[in-house]
């Protein structure tokens, strides 16, 4: 029995084998105009054995680059395109260092906490203090999901200045309009709900019963 495991590793198996065998045999003809000639035909087989690649811009580019991957770049040929380097494919991607700081404070997350730091290397002017009331408006929303039903402006405030390291204070005289605890998680729970069936909205399945009564009802 042939067995795939038995025979060589494909070099980019979405193309299946019989790609794989076009191309090794195009590098064994010894003129390059007749491999030239086949491989733009190995690249119109490619083409249609994968049409999701139209979708992607100038992607005739992205499958002359494939041959010269399948081929383990070494096929001498006249191409529309530039044989592309080694590198670009095998090497590997920049490592992104994972920030391993403490959070100062664990509700409000990683992201506000950037945004607080970030905000507060602005320097003063009428567009910094704009930016500091809209998250404080923001950090209270988060707190309220996750927290009481009720805070007090200036709890928010204090944690704006705790997390700026005393750098960021809200404009003298703000004021945030009032908003209850609980229309703040209606709204999150709606807008989880809208992403997807089954969110953690506690009346969901309540509105699930009502709407298949009145459907009943109907008939």
């Amino acid at each position: 029995m042939d067995y795939n495991t038995q025979r060589e590793k494909l070099t980019m198996p979405e193309y299946g084998r019989n790609v794989q065998k076009m191309v090794d045999y195009v590098k064994t003809l010894s003129d390059k105009e007749k491999r030239s000639e086949q491989a733009r035909a190995v690249v119109g087989v490619m083409g249609i054995l994968n049409p999701q690649l139209r979708d992607m811009n100038d992607f005739k580019h992205k499958l002359w680059d494939h041959v010269h991957v399948i081929s383990n770049f070494s096929l001498d040929i006249e191409a529309p395109y530039a044989i592309p380097e080694v590198e670009t494919f095998w090497s590997r991607p920049q490592k992104i260092e994972l920030d391993t700081r403490v959070l100062k404070i664990n509700y409000y997350g990683r992201h506000i906490q950037n945004m607080v730091e970030a905000l507060a290397q602005k320097p003063q002017n009428e567009e910094r203090d704009e930016m500091v009331k809209a998250l404080a408006y923001y950090m209270r929303k988060q707190y309220l999901i996750w927290n009481k039903d009720a805070v007090s402006d200036q709890t928010i405030f204090n944690d704006m200045l705790n997390l700026s390291g005393g750098q960021l204070q809200v404009p003298e005289g703000f004021k945030m309009a009032e908003v209850q605890g609980e229309q703040v998680r209606q709204s999150y729970y709606q807008s989880k709900n809208g992403q997807q069936k089954g969110g953690l909205n506690p009346n969901g399945h309540a509105a699930a019963r009502n709407n298949k009564k009145r459907r009943k009802k109907q008939y």
